[in-house]
């Protein structure tokens, strides 16, 4: 049925049609790095990754810009308040969550562009919406006409005279609706030189300025989280519009809106504001970072999803039942490339016809049967709780035939296995080989030691002590298993 993306600004599901055949351009607001990250910056990101790995697999070519908020209230009190400055502080910050990306396996954005590096495309930006007429100056700042353009509410579905005024009163505004483009220089805070004075720009504005000078004024994708609609992406919407056509509300900046929904502890939203978050630092002394990544990407990008130690522990157990089948079938088959030509034979997981008849007529799961569910799945607004489900479903297959003489079949569905998990930027051999490879290669020297020691004990038939050595390793976290083709170990 081809890729289909829930539009936040016309609450359906709706057919993704590239707006330049080929490319896909997509704007995901990134950090504000006043502190380090936490688990729901993750949660955020994670979903953008995936839906760019599923458009990447699909021969389209992806410019993905997420930006850094380096300027900003938030940031300027944390600096005053560790005594250092505000540069110092975003800088450290930002690394802190490049790190973090990485270490959970984000791909690293095409064009990751910093707000104080593009005052120049604020300011002309502002001036293009004072001269329209959508903004005007007062108080050192310059603000944003909420009144003048027809369409404002739209993205979050809000009547403008609904809104509630900010109680806060703020010299110059004329409307309580009105928002900052840009902000009037106080005394210590860093600031720029603009035609209406120093200051610097508002939280808005900056993103609109980034997007379009690296994507235009209308691209395919904006992303971001829940919170995110309003007031931020709403006004961000309504600066670029005014901007590009005259406030008349025809154009519109990004043609899908996506947002991520909210990570929860306890059932309560996951803030720092609300003192609960998980730092990513604190998060990966628990599990893994494979495991992590698998949580946040294991429910639908729009739900709901709690962060609790019984989560994930579930997800511990359904990431390990995939990773063992993988190893476990590799070993036996003799490796990714052994695997892949004996897979080869039978043609590519999508080719083919999707079933074949097992015993009794009935219909039995093939390779390429699972990978068009899982197709279809991540075409259905990235539907995982499928997609998994098919994930699952090639692994119970296999498992199926990992102890018989049907080498053939074990390499289709471990190929399957790995190109589904490869989408979900989850393959244990290609994306996370830095666990434990060199150990993994020692540990398998040791093991093989002592399985032959255990095979010795069984034949002299002295299975109290080969019973032995396998409870001491299961009592270690490794597990022995006698098949038909002879021991095998794979961690609990």
């Amino acid at each position: 049925m081809g890729l289909h993306l829930y539009d936040t600004r016309r609450r359906r599901v709706r057919p993704f049609e590239p707006q330049r055949p080929g490319h896909v351009g997509v704007y995901v607001c990134g950090p504000t790095v006043q502190s380090a990250p936490h688990v729901g910056h993750l949660r955020t990101a994670l979903p953008f990754d995936l839906l760019r790995r599923w458009l990447t697999h699909g021969g389209l070519d992806v410019t993905l810009v997420q930006n850094v908020t380096d300027i900003d209230d938030r940031i300027i009190v944390n600096a005053d308040r560790d005594g250092t400055s505000v540069w110092e502080l975003a800088t450290r910050q930002t690394r802190a969550f490049d790190d973090a990306y990485r270490t959970v396996g984000i791909l690293p954005p095409s064009i990751q562009p910093r707000a104080t590096g593009h005052i120049p495309e604020m300011i002309a930006l502002i001036g293009a919406l004072v001269d329209g007429g959508y903004a005007y100056p007062g108080g050192g700042s310059v603000w944003f006409r909420v009144g003048r353009f027809a369409d404002y509410g739209a993205l979050s579905h809000q009547r403008p005279d609904a809104m509630l005024p900010s109680a806060e009163t703020e010299p110059g505004k004329r409307d309580p609706r009105d928002f900052a483009l840009w902000k009037a220089a106080r005394p210590g805070e860093p600031s720029w030189t603009s035609p209406w004075g120093d200051g610097r720009p508002g939280w808005h504005l900056e993103c609109s300025a980034m997007a379009g000078k690296y994507l235009g004024p209308s691209f395919d994708i904006h992303g971001g989280g829940l919170d995110l609609v309003f007031p931020h992406h709403e006004n961000e919407r309504a600066q670029t519009v005014c901007a590009a056509d005259g406030g008349a509300g025809t154009g519109e900046m990004a043609r899908y809106w996506m947002h991520v929904g909210l990570l929860t502890t306890g059932g309560t939203k996951m803030s720092k504001s609300l003192g609960n978050s998980v730092l990513v630092a604190d998060a990966l002394e628990a599990v893994r970072p494979q495991v992590l990544r698998y949580h946040l990407l294991s429910a639908h990008y729009r739900s709901t999803l709690e962060y609790s130690p019984e989560a994930l522990a579930e997800s511990t157990a359904a990431h390990d039942r995939v990773e063992t089948f993988v190893r476990n079938a590799l070993d036996i088959l003799g490796g990714p490339g052994e695997a892949a030509a004996l897979a080869a034979d039978d043609g590519p997981p999508d080719a083919g016809a999707g079933r074949s008849h097992g015993a009794g007529g009935a219909e039995a799961p093939t390779p390429a049967r699972v990978w068009a569910d899982f197709a279809a799945a991540l075409d259905d607004d990235l539907a995982v709780g499928r997609a998994l489900a098919a994930i699952f479903g090639a692994v119970g297959q296999g498992n199926q035939v990992l102890s018989k003489a049907h080498s053939r079949a074990l390499a289709g569905w471990a190929e399957v296995t790995r190109r589904m998990l490869a989408v979900f930027g989850l393959d244990p051999h290609e994306q996370w080989p830095s666990a434990g490879a060199e150990l993994r290669s020692a540990l398998d020297g040791v093991m093989q030691i002592v399985l032959d020691l255990r095979s010795a004990a069984r034949s002299r038939h002295d299975y109290t002590e080969a019973d032995a050595i396998r409870s001491r390793l299961a009592a270690a976290g490794l597990v022995v298993e006698d098949t038909s083709e002879g021991q095998r170990w794979h961690l609990a």
